[in-house]
């Protein structure tokens, strides 16, 4: 790893991030840090395309700097973790909008908090991310690295979806619903939230099975142990569309017959924590828990 090499990943087609980006390079720059530079494109905005069609772009940030700063909301570092997180590198996610669960630190903060990254003084999370593969004609289609979840889920006007989920080959149900979220603990206050799943710590290393929309109400959330592999296919062939996407921003279209394979993979993500807040301070602003007054652990107010 070279130590005075930063990475800069901003937000695609957003001026406050692309000019945000060039002065933190001139004032890295300054201080002799060698700076290189990417943007999240929204390569997967036009929907889904088959597996065969779908290539994704490396990154021009080299796979051995000493840190990346991401500049932009939490989709943008979801786009960062599954282009160059893998490397293994520190990333520190900083927002410039509201407050976000991943990119913690505000923009207000983003030169003192690089500073005290710089001089190893931030601490740091090991985040669990998943691998994926789909599997068509027995012969490998995709493979893909997820950190928040990745999702299985019909068309608009579609029917209801009948899919069988195998446990390490064992049957574990057929989820009768409109879709399947396969959360990490990072992804569980995303998609999954939403969906009537668990909040899990994010440091925590499991796998969320939640059903969208079950048909049956005894179809629940199911957390599992990271060692577990999940086999996932469709009991019915269908003429509706069915489509699989990676941490909302990359997918295509499955077909009958087609086996999704997930599990933990043995890269992991390791995010820079702000030093203005914790976890649940965040937790509190996002879902707008009450909290203004509280007790300490002895009951003393």
């Amino acid at each position: 790893m070279k130590a005075r090499t930063v990475g800069i990943f901003f937000k695609h087609n957003h001026e406050p991030a692309r000019i945000e980006a060039h002065k933190l390079k001139e004032w890295l720059e300054a201080r002799n840090y060698e700076v290189f530079m990417d943007s999240m494109n929204a390569e997967q905005n036009e929907g889904s395309r088959s597996a065969t069609q779908y290539h994704e772009r490396v990154s021009k940030i080299p796979s051995n700097v000493g840190w990346v700063v991401v500049l932009g909301g939490d989709g943008t570092l979801l786009g960062a973790a599954r282009k160059v997180g893998k490397f293994g590198m520190p990333i520190l996610g900083v927002n410039l909008g509201g407050l976000g669960f991943l990119t913690e630190v505000p923009l207000k903060r983003l030169y003192p908090v690089v500073e005290m990254m710089l001089k190893g003084q931030l601490d740091e999370e090991s985040r669990l991310m998943l691998e994926t593969r789909v599997v068509r004609g027995g012969q490998n289609i995709g493979s893909f690295l997820v950190l928040n979840d990745v999702v299985i889920n019909k068309g608009a006007l579609a029917r209801i979806l009948d899919l069988d989920v195998y446990i390490n080959d064992q049957f574990l149900t057929a989820f009768r619903s409109d879709g399947l979220i396969i959360s990490t603990p990072t992804g569980s206050t995303a998609y999954n939230l939403a969906a009537g799943g668990p909040i899990l710590y994010p440091t925590m290393s499991n796998l969320i099975l939640t059903p969208i929309c079950p048909f049956t109400l005894t179809n629940r959330p199911i957390i599992l142990p990271d060692s577990d592999t999940v086999c996932i296919t469709m009991r019915k062939a269908r003429e509706e569309k069915v489509t699989i996407t990676f941490d909302g921003q990359v997918g295509f279209d499955l077909k009958y017959g087609d086996k999704v394979m997930i599990h933990a993979s043995n890269k992991r993500i390791r995010l820079l924590k702000s030093p203005d807040q914790t976890y649940f301070e965040i937790l509190r602003a996002k879902l707008m828990w009450g909290g203004a007054t509280y007790k300490n652990h002895d009951g003393n107010g």
